[in-house]
């Protein structure tokens, strides 16, 4: 792939390679603090660049640079009420809006499967970003922590929206409440991720799952996957008419005969 072509970015490091877009985190001096950087910023842009340009990215990995995945917000500005925090009620909340609270909208958004290949601890809204992705591979250096109330402050960048869809209500209050951490063994327990593997495993493990979903028809992918989202929020009736159009689309595609074709060849050899 052309490298010019890619989104020029600022704390993080994208590579693609066999369809799949690697994106990591690249300020390891915060911990790839979400606030205070251009984190934030640097996945919005690849988001939009995926859903624009990159018909040939089918799956995107995020993952983090150094021991954490993420810490979240960056408590240091907190605690001098400065950065993203400084303010009063209205300038705060504006900057959340403008700021932070785009990363859950550009998540929900993005047409591709997303992988969080969470490589240490994702704490706070951090640990809101792997609950973003669609899948959560885990290296046994992670920890999770709906950690907000720790702090006197509430999951603002809808933390609480993604965690009860993943794990349920009650499970999803109980760490929220008690802002508890969580080891990666527990996680796999409560339905957070779906896999733990040693940390010198978790990216060949991650970008194993993102090769068997990238050798999927794309254009099938995409639509799949706009399909999985939608059906959370749809009645049964509309959810049926929706796929009927979608699988109509699909019968229209070249890669439905390529893909046919192949299974008819391989029948035929058995």
């Amino acid at each position: 792939m052309n490298t010019q072509a890619l989104p020029k970015l600022i704390d993080a490091r994208l590579e693609v390679a066999e369809r799949v877009a690697t994106l990591t985190f690249d300020r390891h001096d915060v911990r790839n603090a979400l606030t205070g950087t251009q984190l934030v910023d640097d996945l919005l842009a690849v988001a939009e660049w995926i859903n624009r340009e990159a018909a040939e990215v089918s799956v995107l990995v995020l993952t983090g640079a150094g021991s954490a995945f993420s810490a979240g917000g960056n408590v240091k500005d907190m605690a001098a009420r400065g950065g993203d925090f400084a303010g009063d009620v209205a300038e705060v909340a504006q900057r959340y809006r403008t700021g932070i609270q785009r990363m859950p909208l550009a998540l929900q958004g993005i047409e591709v499967p997303v992988i969080a290949a969470v490589n240490g601890p994702a704490i706070g809204a951090g640990f809101d970003l792997a609950n973003m992705a669609d899948l959560r591979i885990a290296s046994t250096n992670a920890r999770f922590g709906e950690t907000f109330l720790n702090l006197g402050i509430i999951p603002g960048d809808g933390g609480a929206w993604f965690l009860q869809r993943l794990i349920g209500y009650q499970r999803a209050f109980e760490l929220t409440l008690s802002g508890r951490i969580v080891d990666a063994g527990e996680a796999r327990q409560l339905g957070i991720v779906l896999e733990v593997v040693e940390p010198a495993q978790l990216m060949p493990r991650t970008l194993e799952i993102a090769a068997r979903i990238a050798e999927q028809p794309p254009k099938a992918t995409r639509l799949t996957k706009r399909l999985m989202k939608m059906a959370q929020r749809m009645e049964l009736k509309d959810f049926l008419d929706l796929c009927a159009c979608f699988q109509g689309m699909c019968h229209n595609e070249g890669e439905h005969l390529d893909a046919v074709n192949k299974m008819l060849a391989a029948m035929a050899k058995r």
